[in-house]
């Protein structure tokens, strides 16, 4: 069943044991951050913050709601233990089957309106998240939206999720990279001369959030996805100031246009890599006109950094499954893809039945062609009987089958995203770094007898061996 809005999420998050509520007050400067990290780090729930300092009594926030696995599948209605392998199919079978969203003439997000001179994002108790940050980042854990007709007259409407560091009560910064869809949008209306108009939604229900955070082709709605994900079309509403479709239960809806060419220098920031490397740039700015909110509202908020947080649990499902499709297209006789979060979305692992010789050169062509892997620089290819989710048993493979002269091969001129770990300046401002890919499979023209035979209990043992050890373990409770 589809869960009407965050707080509907938020409750069944708690019947789980996946969020608690912490009735003690708490500080959006540093405090609350320092909290959701220290969640991340620990593998602990979702924190709820009932009493934030500085704010009125029925003001709350929640932070790292999709910050796992769990729940990822909580908000997509599955069993909260669902393996990765299998949340990555069922993403791929639900957005094979959009469903349009409804527009509805109100909701909960008009029960305020407060417009032009009135608007301060200050009234509402965006965190200071990392020390070291630059301010204070209103945008977290939200969707940009932004909307553009396209040559066939068709309106195209993308959800995305790029961070925003309030400048003042009525600006803040839209890290929107150009290409990005939604940066994108904003350099051709720039090269036209226009003032493009977007809206920012906080806290809409999950599966918006899940879209916004994933590879959706370009062209293709977020918000389309996002009702096959939830197998129920989401309802929207018109902006106050714009014609902007706004998720009509979503907690805090900012309105605003960007006007072409304004800059202004945001950040520093903590990034998903792990790291904040991207210091001081220039952003795109968001004027705002409007702000429309819930009475009581629930502020979602991030901890981006060392994983595991939100950006690292979604996005691992999606751009595997993203890339576990662009194989399966080509041809390539694919067994799993795994994008492990624990390595910041930084790393891709194929296994792969090598069917004909130096097929790792197709896998990472096919991979590095998908939209997903813009900053999944690393890439292990693994036989088939190496499981891409046992990390364990990817790492045996890397250092007993990859041959440091013939295995590892290097794109010394390849894209990155601005905030990448390894890059330095130069690198991080044109955007212009290096790959690498790790062939972890046996060469397809060895004898048969020269392919060594791993000493485990499956290739070692009969299975009747094996069946009789395992039951002489379960006899004393294991």
């Amino acid at each position: 069943m589809a869960f009407n809005d965050v707080r509907e999420f938020i409750d069944k998050l708690e019947q789980e044991g996946e969020l608690v509520r912490m009735t003690d007050e708490v500080d959006w400067n540093l405090e609350a951050g320092a909290i959701l990290r220290a969640s991340h780090e620990k593998r602990l729930p979702a924190p709820y913050f009932e009493k934030i300092k500085d704010y009125p009594s029925n003001y709350k926030m929640a932070g790292g709601i999709l910050a796992n696995h769990r729940r990822v599948a909580i908000a997509m209605d599955m069993d909260p233990d669902t393996p990765p392998s299998e949340l990555q199919e069922e993403y791929l079978k639900r957005s094979r089957n959009p469903i349009k969203p409804v527009v509805v003439k109100s909701g909960p997000c008009k029960e305020n309106i407060i417009l032009g001179k009135d608007v301060d994002l200050t009234k509402f108790p965006a965190p200071i998240i990392h020390g070291g940050d630059g301010g204070r980042f209103f945008a977290t854990f939200h969707l940009n939206i932004s909307s553009e007709v396209q040559p066939d007259g068709t309106t195209w409407t993308n959800y995305g999720m790029h961070r925003g560091m309030m400048f003042d009560e009525k600006r803040l910064g839209v890290t929107a990279d150009p290409p990005t869809h939604f940066g994108g949008m904003l350099t051709r209306c720039e090269e036209r001369g226009e003032t493009m108009k977007t809206a920012i939604a906080i806290g809409p229900e999950p599966t918006c959030l899940i879209c916004s955070a994933s590879p959706i082709p370009f062209g293709v709605s977020e918000v389309d996805v996002a009702g096959g994900l939830r197998r129920k079309p989401v309802e929207l509403v018109k902006c106050e100031t714009s014609d902007i479709l706004v998720p009509a239960t979503s907690e805090i809806v900012l309105e605003g246009e960007m006007r072409p060419h304004e800059r202004e220098v945001d950040g520093p920031f903590g990034e998903f890599t792990g790291y904040g490397v991207a210091g001081q740039l220039p952003r795109p700015v968001m004027r705002v006109t409007a702000i429309t909110h819930r009475n009581n509202p629930v502020f979602t908020y991030s901890n981006e950094g060392m994983p595991l947080a939100d950006s690292h649990s979604i996005v691992s499902i999606t751009k595997a499954a993203e890339c576990l499709k662009a194989l399966r297209n080509f041809g390539i006789d694919v067994k799993a893809v795994n994008v492990p979060p624990e390595c910041a979305l930084q790393l891709t692992i194929v296994s792969v039945k090598t069917t004909y010789a130096n097929v790792a050169t197709d896998i990472a062509n096919i991979i590095w062609s998908v939209r997903a892997s813009r900053s999944m620089y690393y890439l292990i290819v693994v036989d088939e009987n190496v499981d891409p989710f046992d990390l364990p048993m990817v790492l045996h493979a890397l250092s007993s089958k990859c041959h440091p002269g013939k295995g590892i091969f290097q794109i010394k001129k390849a894209p990155i995203i601005s905030y990448t770990p390894y890059a330095d300046s130069h690198e991080r401002l044109h955007r212009s770094g290096a790959r690498a890919y790790f062939d972890c499979t046996w060469p397809k023209d060895w004898p048969a007898e020269e392919v060594p035979i791993r000493t485990s209990l499956a290739e070692t043992y009969p299975e009747d061996m094996q069946k009789k050890a395992l039951d002489r373990w379960k006899k004393y409770g294991f």
